[in-house]
């Protein structure tokens, strides 16, 4: 058989760092834009950021601070050490969050050790407890666990001993914690609610033999299996929807951080005017180190020649090259996102005016991309996470995206604007007999909007709204 050869002709769209840097400030909203650059300025002492500083504190500083590159660099440097970095232009930067609070397995560890347990179950409970998801349940198997302690932690045991630990962390609180599933989670929950009442009994049987029954809220079939009465087992289901289903949750919540909604957008009006300014924090006034721009003339026109002087030069160019770059990507950044919303507001004129949610018009990434001739991707970047204050009120940018929909008369409208009466017809429906996507469908068609019944069956998932079988409440 012959070998042949051939020639291909590729063509492949690379990057630039800057392009790179650019895409990666780009989807960064302005709550985490001050940690990014304070990250750049103390990788890159060629960056520095405008302060209000006094001449005599500057003098201070430029006298405190000597630069002796010849404490970096020696004859066996290699080349690479020199650049600015030594990522690869697809990694992203990690922020690693550090609590100074007490931590949620904390405070569970420090009710569990009120139990006198033994040096072997102490580390199983801190085995189990770290296993714990958000919500407050031990998703892994006790299979799993009982390899993690003899791989891990050298402890030798078996699932009856893992088992019995993880009864002691059910009797924690809050109630539900370290459950298996959801109905474990309730049946702890609601175990430890009885008092002896028939409606607290009834309630506790009910997640014990008709689980799924309940699920489904077929009420009727478990009135029959275990022959209560309706008015029982309305009380019986209301005990039951008392209970936590996230019991994590409540623990969890004071030890996050709340995430601060800082808005990158500032929109006002005044006499029919729409006005833009970015936040402030968006602006940064960023310059490069006189310093460092003294040591490269200093370098460049010296007569030093030698390996290490050579060594420093490169380090004081690529240091300054990366801050002019990082200065660039920011003012692009700006620029770029001003564009973008100069192009959704010139969009949403009526809805931003009005703050009525039936004038948004149908608007798609591709819209803004061919109204700022940009990419698809780059309207995409600006849109996530990014959002603006207006007159009536704070908005993520992606909640002026939407597709559109025809009407009888032939308009184009949001389907954020069907979704809207989609709500509001569940939300006023009978809950004894909410409305199935059929009789939604038919609301919505007498009002003149043109859609299917599975149409309305994904805008209704799409809302986070369950089946009309499960909205439906007992009278």
């Amino acid at each position: 058989m012959a070998l042949k050869q051939h020639q291909i002709q590729r063509q492949e769209l690379r990057l630039s760092p800057q392009q790179i840097q650019l895409m990666k400030l780009l989807q960064i909203p302005t709550v985490e834009l001050d940690q990014r650059i304070k990250q750049e300025i103390e990788e890159n002492p060629a960056l520095e950021q405008s302060e209000d500083q006094t001449e005599e504190s500057l003098d201070q500083e430029s006298t405190e601070e000597a630069f002796d590159f010849s404490d970096y660099f020696d004859d066996d440097t290699p080349d690479y050490k020199t650049q600015v970095n030594n990522r690869s232009k697809d990694e992203e930067d990690r922020v690693i969050p550090i609590s100074g609070e007490e931590s949620f397995q904390d405070r569970l560890m420090a009710q569990l050790l009120l139990n006198d347990l033994t040096e072997d179950e102490t580390i199983i409970a801190e085995v189990i407890v770290g296993n714990l998801d958000e919500s407050g349940y031990l998703n892994r198997s006790l299979e799993a666990l009982v390899d993690d302690l003899a791989f891990h932690f050298n402890v030798t045991t078996s699932e009856e001993a893992v088992e019995s630990v993880l009864f002691y962390i059910h009797d924690l609180d809050p109630a539900g914690i370290g459950a298996r599933d959801l109905r474990e989670c309730l049946l702890i929950q609601a175990r430890r609610k009885q008092d002896g009442s028939p409606i607290k009994k009834l309630s506790l049987l009910i997640l014990k033999e008709c689980f799924e029954l309940f699920t489904k809220k077929h009420y009727d079939k478990i009135a029959l299996k275990l022959k209560a009465d309706h008015s029982s087992l309305k009380q019986a289901v209301d005990e039951i929807l008392k209970l936590n289903p996230k019991p994590g949750g409540s623990v969890k919540t004071n030890e996050k951080s709340v995430q601060q909604i800082i808005p990158d957008f500032i929109l006002t009006e005044s006499d029919g005017a729409l006005e833009l300014t970015l936040h402030s924090r968006n602006a940064p006034e960023l310059k490069l180190s006189k310093e460092y721009e003294t040591l490269l003339r200093s370098y460049t026109e010296g007569a030093k020649t030698s390996r290490a002087d050579k060594q420093a030069l490169t380090f004081v160019r690529h240091k300054l090259d990366g801050a002019k770059w990082f200065i660039e990507a920011i003012k692009q950044r700006q620029e770029t996102l001003l564009l973008t919303m100069g192009a959704i507001i010139e969009k949403q004129r009526d809805f931003l005016l009005t703050g009525d949610e039936t004038r948004l018009k149908p608007m798609i990434l591709k819209d803004i991309g061919s109204m700022i001739n940009m990419d698809i991707s780059t309207v995409s970047r600006v849109a996530n996470s990014k959002f603006v204050q207006t007159n009536h009120g704070v908005y993520p940018l992606k909640f002026f995206f939407s597709e559109g929909l025809s009407t009888d008369s032939g308009e184009e409208v949001s389907t954020r604007e069907v979704k809207k009466i989609l709500s509001e017809a569940i939300a006023n429906e009978d809950k004894r007999k909410p409305l199935p996507d059929e009789k939604l469908m038919a609301l919505l068609n007498e009002k003149g909007y043109n859609i299917a019944r599975r149409t309305v069956a994904k805008y209704r998932e799409q809302l986070n709204i369950p089946v009309a079988r499960m909205r439906k409440e007992m009278e």
